[in-house]
């Protein structure tokens, strides 16, 4: 019988229904038989699933049209997907929704025979962004449509903090129409009675995971988002990766002190295998793959591609800037840190970001960019075409000089 199971999915209805709908509900209205939302630990996949069950049913949390499953949870446990799918279906279910998928053993052999045996019934399902859709026991790419969750922009957290809704823009617009764009948002901001660069400094700090609205305290925000990289290290990565081990754990998070202590990193991968104790090349890259598929780092190649298992990066950063002030802790000296940080987890979502010859980022091949404070000049990058400045402690720019904060607007 299911109705400790609809139980459950009541509940989670309820406390999970947030009243804010992220950008990605709008921009993904996950509309196919089946989709999966993968991303890093605390981005809000949870609450957009809810979401999307509740806008199919009226927001009415009784229904029996859909049924929330969060598969790690000890009711669920000793059941198969396929056992709770078949009963949920043949009850005349249409929506069902699996919820940390990754945590459950094979999981993709069950998900295919589910998608299979139940024409009629949608799938939604969710995991860590390190888990390998292709790579599974079952092949799911041709069957599911995969959508990458990540946090709050800039400009979603304006939308949350203070209720200002602003459009998004894409790139080319912004390096043209800047300032005009730059001019209508800081109108909107300041009729609110606030200012973009204060806005701005507490997103850097505190502003991309959602649930930071559950906190008065920033101190227990950090402390959160320290045991969401915890967890992500020593439970998610286990549950993909079976040949890891609490040794190999332990030299993960070992890995990723080094990297945090002096960010951003060129790798040096005799020293940090001497440093960590790994004994080859090959592993060491693996557990940097590993960390940036978990949302906890981002690399910067040559190629401008995510980090291969053979490959060597250019540069390592924490993936996000509040993971700076979380396990860096060191502000002032970082800032620097901070706006690169920033400017890549922005840009990499929909771009190509790579190593450029001279400067800070390549975009797409073609746009070269410095990152810098209101000083910063243009001398590193003179006569290269398609060169711009990003720069920080700017409300507004002028011809290739852009204001930071503006690209956390991009679409």
């Amino acid at each position: 019988m299911l109705d400790d199971v609809f139980k459950l999915s009541r509940n989670f209805l309820k406390i999970f229904n947030k009243p804010y709908k992220r950008y990605f509900i709008e921009k993904y209205p996950l509309a196919s038989r089946f989709s999966i939302i993968i991303g890093q630990r605390g981005v809000g996949k949870t609450t957009a699933m809810i979401q999307k069950i509740l806008s199919a049913n009226n927001d009415d949390i009784f229904t029996k049209n859909a049924l929330y499953v969060p598969v790690d949870h000890f009711i669920v446990g000793g059941r198969s997907l396929y056992e709770i799918a078949e009963e949920f279906y043949n009850l005349g279910g249409k929506m069902i929704c699996f919820d940390e998928i990754h945590k459950y053993a094979g999981w993709s052999g069950e998900l295919k025979s589910v998608y299979d045996s139940f024409q009629k019934l949608i799938i939604l399902a969710s995991g860590s962004s390190a888990m390998e859709i292709q790579k599974g026991s079952h092949d799911l790419s041709r069957r599911a449509v995969v959508y990458s969750m990540t946090g709050l922009s800039f400009r979603e957290y304006i939308d949350l903090a203070t209720g200002i809704k602003i459009e998004a823009f894409v790139l080319k617009s912004i390096l043209e129409e800047h300032e005009k764009f730059s001019y209508d948002i800081i109108e909107a901001v300041e009729s609110k009675k606030k200012k973009i660069l204060a806005l701005f400094k507490e997103y850097l700090q505190f502003g991309y995971f959602p649930y930071f609205t559950e906190f008065d305290d920033i101190s227990l925000y950090y402390i959160t988002l320290e045991q969401s990289i915890r967890t992500t290290i020593e439970s998610d990565l286990l549950s993909i990766y079976p040949t890891l081990n609490g040794s190999s754990i332990k030299k993960i998070k070992r890995l990723l002190a080094v990297i945090a202590e002096s960010v951003p990193f060129t790798p040096d991968l005799k020293r940090l295998k001497r440093i960590v104790e790994i004994g080859d090349e090959r592993t060491l890259k693996n557990y940097l793959k590993y960390l940036e598929d978990g949302g906890v780092i981002l690399s910067l190649t040559k190629k401008g591609t995510r980090l291969g298992a053979l490959e060597k990066p250019e540069k390592i950063y924490l993936n996000n800037p509040n993971q700076i002030y979380a396990i860096s802790g060191k502000d002032k000296e970082n800032r620097g840190t901070i706006r690169e940080t920033f400017f890549i987890n922005m840009l990499s979502v929909m771009h190509k970001v790579s190593m450029p010859p001279k400067g800070d980022f390549y975009i797409d091949n073609k746009y070269t960019f410095e990152i810098g404070g209101k000083n910063k000049s243009f001398k590193q990058i003179k006569n290269i075409n398609d060169s711009f400045l990003a720069i920080d402690d700017i409300e507004a720019g002028i011809g290739n000089k852009i204001p930071l904060w503006l690209f956390g607007f991009l679409y």
